[in-house]
């Protein structure tokens, strides 16, 4: 089933929630591709939202802090540095909104415009397809850019979102999904107590703008390593130099991919929350996974129940490539030429431990 709203009474911005046979449900506007609310069971059956967000539209666009809850992310997602790169033997110029570099696409990223929106349904699923043009040179990227982001409710609790895109001129693009979750419910407290397993070896380190060092270390032997199933605080280090840079993890992770196919889907990432049971998967073809733990929130935004969201109240699994990887040689090639179609796909799947 899917229903159709007007989002905070604006004609032009809905809200559309698409539900499953197992009562399942997630909400999405079309202001920013954002998933404002995902309902999913605990192990006794009881429903609860598990994403931070809003009731009202204001509060997205007036956020302290901007903390891009739910958001699509783009054109390039995380940070570039100095809010610059060269293409072609071009330098271009993009708008530093995160000290002096660029974050997530700008001031007027994809989070912030509104998007054609359509629903599609079939043999057990539900899907809202979004398409966003971007025009050459908005936020300061060259190239024509068309969109389409299309989010898929499936029976047995997955979440797809399948990205598409085609330029007219060579661009960088990197396009991700910036949901928090707490497995607990929105706003119960922090997420220090779930248990990560994240399939990585290596991780990235970053200078004190958060941006990549340009080095791929093993994760063995440091806080940072999440192969074996750990709370997130198992090895909370405050004094640890990443850590205080970030104020706890925001980091990129590369992904153990070597033995799959590009287009090949795989568990980057496990999170069970032991008191609900709830358990989040996250499947991916992107080789690499940011882990962030909500450190900026602090209490002053409360969510769509009226309760805080306290310091590490919710974490995310960005999947995406290497942050900066248009300024850094031997990183990802993100650059997308007009002979070339962007694609790829991420699942978040939920279920329970008994």
């Amino acid at each position: 089933m899917a229903t159709i709203a007007d989002f905070d009474a604006f004609s032009n911005i809905r809200l559309f929630t698409l539900t499953n046979s197992n009562g399942m449900s997630v909400s999405i506007t079309n202001f920013g591709g954002i998933i404002t609310s995902i309902m999913v069971p605990d192990r006794n059956g009881k429903l609860e939202d598990v994403t931070l967000g809003f009731k009202k539209l204001d509060r997205y666009l007036n956020a302290v802090d901007k903390p891009y809850f739910g958001a699509i992310i783009g054109r390039v997602a995380n940070r570039t540095a100095d809010s610059k790169f060269t293409l072609d033997g071009v330098e271009y110029e993009l708008d530093a909104n995160n000290g002096p570099n660029h974050l997530h696409g700008g001031m007027t990223g994809y989070d912030r415009v509104v998007w054609d929106a359509e629903v599609r349904s079939g043999n057990g699923f539900k899907s809202l397809r979004l398409t966003y043009s971007s025009p050459d040179m908005e936020e300061g990227y060259p190239g024509n850019l068309d969109v389409t982001v299309t989010y898929t409710l499936t029976d047995t609790n997955g979440l797809s979102m399948e990205y598409e895109a085609f330029t007219d001129k060579a661009t960088p693009v990197m396009l991700t999904n910036h949901a928090y979750f707490n497995l607990k419910g929105e706003g119960n407290g922090d997420v220090l107590d779930h248990q990560v397993m994240i399939d990585a070896d290596e991780f990235l380190p970053t200078t004190v703008y958060q941006i990549p060092s340009g080095q791929i270390v093993p994760v063995q032997g440091t806080i940072f390593d999440f192969r074996t199933p750990k709370t997130i605080n198992q090895d909370w280090d405050d004094n640890h130099p990443q850590f205080k840079i970030a104020m706890g993890y925001d980091h990129c992770y590369q992904l153990n991919r070597d033995a799959l196919d590009e287009d090949e889907l795989m568990l980057a990432a496990r999170v069970v929350e032991p008191e609900s049971g709830r358990v989040l998967e996250v499947y991916t073809q992107e080789p690499a996974v940011q882990f962030y733990t909500g450190n900026s929130l602090d209490g002053r935004l409360s969510g769509k129940a009226g309760k805080p969201y306290v310091k590490n109240g919710g974490f995310c699994l960005e999947t995406q490539q290497f942050p900066n990887s248009h300024n850094t040689p031997g990183f990802h090639d993100i650059i997308l030429q007009p002979e070339e179609t962007y694609q790829t796909k991420t699942v978040y799947q939920f279920g329970v431990e008994k």
